[in-house]
Order: C-alpha cells, then structure tokens, then sequence
C-alpha cells in the first residue's frame, strides 16, 4: 500500500518535472523565433531602404511647357540635390535676364556634349519670373537649341531654400552646385571659359 503511494507521488514529481522540461523549451523556442523574426525585419527594412534610394527617381514637375519641366515649390525639386548614384550633377542657377548667366550658358552646353560618355549630368535651373516663362525663356530655349536639361522653379521664397541647396550660397546667380554623392562644391561666381568649368568637374570624375 505505502510501496503503491510512494510510486504514484514518484509518478506524480515525474510527470510535473516533465511538464516544467515541456513549458521551458517552448518558451525557448518561442524567443528564438521572435528574435529571428525581428532580425528578419530589421534586414529586410534595410533592404528596402537600400532599393528605395536605388530606385529613387526624378521629381514629377508641377507642369510642363514644350518639353520644359516647372516646380512651383522647392520641396518638389529638392530631390534633384539628394540623388544616390554615382553620376556627377552639374546644376547651374540661371535666367533669361541675367547677363552674365546667358554668357557662361555655352560652356556648360559644351560640358554635355564633351562629357556626353561619362557619368555626368548638366541641369539648368531657370529662375525666370512666372510671366517670363512663355514668352522669354521658351523661345530662348527653343532659339538656342539648348540639349542640357532645362527647367525651372518658380518658388520665389529664396530665403526658405538657398541655404538646402548650399550654406555657401548667398543667392546671387549665376551660381552652379556640382555634386556626386556626398561630394558637393558650390560656385557662386560666373565661368569666363570652358576650362574653368572643366577644372571644378574634373574633381568629381
């Protein structure tokens, strides 16, 4: 009888150890596939973060005319400054009643056609006022047959964006910021020749 017990007590201290070894190692097995889990979201937030910036892509424009993209604001062309490549970008601030800019337009219209098998990109980014558009600056563009990639921002609020596309900038143009990466230079004064041009781009080549 006492021999009956002792066994059912032994049976009974087995059968709660087993069920402690049962809940332990499923308590085990349930962490590790939480921290694989997270570990597998934390790569793949990493992946699309990398494909996001590959996949990146030019800004839509608030409208066109012939061909000529416009942004009303900063913030949509802002992209434009942050591209993730490994092309050079030569953006040029320019406009139709600016002297010198008009001046210094054929060196940077030869810059695209001498780099035209490398890696780099020549944007004009007019300044022209709203109502200059149609009759000034698309007439100019048609007339000079500029190829370099033309457009314009229309955002006059100048002191809330000079500074995002460079501190050195004072807004004066023409001014050209030359960027390939995180390698950036602002020039904030005109180019008097092609080679001037062609010694700040070979920096980024």
């Amino acid at each position: 009888m006492d021999q009956n017990m002792n066994f059912r007590i032994s049976e009974k201290i087995f059968s709660n150890y087993l069920s402690f070894l049962i809940g332990s190692f499923s308590l085990l097995a349930i962490l590790a596939c939480k921290e694989n889990k997270d570990r597998g979201q934390e790569d793949i937030s990493a992946e699309l973060s990398e494909e996001s910036k590959a996949n990146r892509k030019w800004p839509e424009p608030s409208s066109t005319m012939e061909g000529i993209a416009i942004y009303e604001n900063f913030e949509d062309l802002e992209p434009v400054f942050h591209l993730e490549n490994d092309t050079t970008y030569v953006i040029n601030f320019w406009a139709t009643w600016c002297k010198p800019c008009i001046k210094e337009l054929p060196y940077f219209e030869a810059v695209d056609s001498i780099y035209s098998d490398k890696k780099l990109k020549v944007v004009l980014v007019s300044l022209d006022f709203p109502k200059q558009i149609e009759d000034k600056l698309v007439p100019f563009v048609r007339e000079k047959k500029l190829n370099s990639k033309v457009l314009v921002l229309l955002d006059g609020k100048y002191n809330n964006w000079i500074d995002k596309v460079s501190e050195d900038w004072s807004g004066a143009i023409p001014a050209t910021y030359i960027y390939k990466g995180e390698q950036t230079k602002l020039i904030g004064t005109s180019f008097e020749n092609l080679a001037q041009i062609e010694k700040e781009i070979k920096e980024f080549l």
